[in-house]
């Protein structure tokens, strides 16, 4: 049996029938970790290591900057500077093999996982359908596989 080949279809799956809220915690769930592994990388002396880590990362962070819809809620501005906070941040971690500012993206982007994680949540249990306020979802789901959640 192809075991590479059945977790690759059971993500795809998984992928294809998500709801957006939950798209959306997978993409920060995913950044979470490209982000301790970088950190961890760099902390062990291993600066190569780190980059595709961090690469991914920005990948991440560029998708939902680039679906962010600044004009469907008030704090959309807002975290559209966090992101481009974020990509500056990460491309300069990567430059100094800098785990510190790694660690520091990490601290950044760990609490907005979080309140996703919560209003995701809470859609769930209201059982209200929740649009994405941070990504569009058919440029999400087409994305996704390229971004290694899972």
């Amino acid at each position: 049996m192809n075991y590479a080949a059945v977790s690759t279809r059971y993500l795809d799956d998984a992928v294809a029938t998500a709801s957006p809220a939950k798209l959306l915690t997978m993409l920060y769930d995913r950044l979470v970790l490209d982000l301790q592994r970088a950190e961890n990388e760099q902390r062990s002396g291993n600066r190569p290591g780190a980059g595709p880590h961090l690469t991914h990362a920005q990948d991440i962070v560029g998708e939902l900057l680039a679906t962010l819809d600044v004009e469907a809620w008030d704090g959309a501005r807002q975290l559209q500077s966090v992101y481009t906070f974020l990509l500056t941040e990460m491309v300069e971690a990567n430059i100094a093999g800098d785990p510190e500012r790694t660690a520091a993206c990490r601290g950044l982007v760990e609490p907005l996982r979080d309140a996703w994680q919560q209003a995701a949540h809470e859609v769930a249990v209201t059982s209200t359908p929740l649009e994405p306020v941070g990504a569009s979802v058919p440029a999400v789901r087409g994305t996704l596989g390229e971004l290694g959640v899972g």
